[in-house]
């Protein structure tokens, strides 16, 4: 297992001085109550796996969302979002876990913010030496311990890194090794240039060959483009089923590579149902996309 070590790089510090009205616990997105449709099948990962009395699952959450807000106010982590896991939902889930099962092939989450989707595989039968989790933030992965209170037992390997860094030296150490890989609440994070790169990055983490995927799940819009970032700079793409198509003919073109492209949009999800309540998710045309996309 990868050492572990809580650091704020000094972009991470500068970025909490330029934007601390958004650890602010009086914004739109953090919730204060948590409902059990929220905890959802995660209490039986805390109560089975973690081994959480089930009357303290709740204060658990709590206390360790609160500490992960410290890190960073992501959406995510003040919705309870890192409770609703994305990949037991997809059409290729019974695929993955057949997979990795095995033994024989390797998975990695980029953005895993806590490696609550690590965990779900584990808790499937998946041997969690060959499982990654891969996030900016160093802190999140820590707490990630804390949540499922596994450090003593968990053998994945967590990396702290900046996706659009080529020249971490731990990139070159799984290019080209992994087989599966999920993103998600990940790509819509950037520009439509970023997601790019991010993709590229990617595609040099996966084996070169036939089956090689990218499954996960991001926030769409049936008016696809650019949207601004409420009280941040610059802005992110989001796609519909046709753009993110789009997106993936482009990479495959820049990079001589083929790809079968699958895109579900779905509407009614929870994280945005309410878009009053999370902020700059605020819009009636705004979809949950869900993606596999497989080398051919």
């Amino acid at each position: 297992m990868a050492a572990v070590t809580t650091t704020e790089t000094a972009s991470q510090s500068r970025d909490k001085g330029e934007n601390a009205w958004a650890y602010k616990k009086d914004v739109a997105w953090y919730r204060k109550d948590l409902s059990e449709d929220t905890i959802g099948e995660t209490r039986a990962i805390l109560q089975q796996y973690s081994k959480i009395p089930p009357e303290r699952v709740i204060d658990h959450i709590k206390k360790v969302r609160d500490k992960a807000w410290e890190v960073y106010p992501y959406g995510s982590v003040g919705m309870f979002g890192f409770l609703t896991l994305n990949m037991p939902y997809m059409p290729e889930y019974v695929e993955i876990l057949d997979r990795l099962r095995t033994g024989d092939q390797k998975f990695i989450d980029v953005g895993c913010c806590f490696g609550q989707e690590i965990r779900k595989l584990v808790f499937d039968g998946v041997p969690s030496q060959n499982l990654y989790g891969m996030d900016l933030h160093q802190g999140f992965m820590d707490i990630g311990y804390d949540l499922f209170c596994d450090k003593q037992k968990l053998k994945s390997t967590f990396i702290a890194a900046d996706i659009f860094d080529s020249s971490n030296p731990a990139f070159a150490k799984i290019a080209g090794t992994i087989d599966i890989i999920h993103a998600g609440s990940f790509f819509h994070l950037f520009s439509w240039d970023d997601q790019v790169k991010v993709a590229k990055q990617i595609i040099n983490f996966l084996k070169p060959q036939s089956g090689s995927m990218l499954v996960g799940k991001h926030a769409g819009d049936t008016n696809p483009g650019h949207k601004s970032r409420p009280g941040r700079l610059g802005s992110r793409y989001r796609h519909n089923g046709e753009t993110w198509k789009k997106m993936w003919e482009q990479i495959g073109e820049e990079t001589d590579t083929k790809w079968e492209v699958k895109v579900n949009e779905l509407a009614d999800d929870e994280y945005f149902k309410d878009g009053k309540q999370y902020g700059d998710w605020d819009s009636e045309t705004t979809r949950r996309l869900q993606f596999c996309v497989r080398r051919l």
